[in-house]
């Protein structure tokens, strides 16, 4: 009996120290797993912040460059709306009849975003029969004026000048 019983506490001795080594094993196994998770997150979390950081730059810079195309076209438009240039050379000269300037005002040349004063703006020197003389019709709450041989494109309430049509006429 003295044998069995020595047989049977050495049979669990020997299954205690492998389930040990057993347990131990599989814990450190689970352990390297834990850590190999672990540093699989970090890596793919900072891979994931520098792919994310690089396409948030290229969405930014597609934007930009989406918003200077659009400025761009913006411009373009709205030079090709322009009915004249700010200032341009008249392609063909009409007879008119003798200009008088307004009392106290002599004969002067005028540009781009300059003021007429209201004498200019009075029925005697609007031109209202602009298709006769080759001219656009003019935007609303702007009139032709004649100033000399030039006629100006003006501001009906204010007199800012936006564009001029030199030596129009003799």
């Amino acid at each position: 009996m003295k044998k069995i019983l020595t047989a049977t506490m050495a049979a669990v001795l020997a299954a205690t120290a492998v389930g040990a080594a057993g347990a131990a094993s599989a814990q450190s196994r689970d352990d390297r797993r834990y850590e190999q998770r672990q540093d699989n997150r970090q890596h793919n979390r900072h891979d994931g912040r520098d792919e994310r950081r690089d396409d948030r730059h290229d969405r930014r810079d597609d934007r930009r460059d989406f918003r200077r195309d659009k400025r761009q076209d913006r411009q373009e438009y709205r030079q090709d709306q322009r009915q004249y240039g700010r200032w341009q050379q008249a392609q063909r000269r009409y007879h008119a009849p003798r200009y008088v300037a307004p009392r106290g005002y002599a004969v002067r040349t005028w540009s781009y975003g300059q003021r007429m004063p209201s004498y200019y703006r009075s029925n005697g020197y609007v031109v209202n029969d602009y298709g006769r003389y080759g001219l656009r019709a003019p935007p609303r709450g702007y009139q032709y004026v004649r100033s000399g041989n030039d006629v100006v494109l003006a501001a009906v309430a204010g007199g800012l000048i936006t564009a001029v049509i030199a030596g129009l006429f003799n």
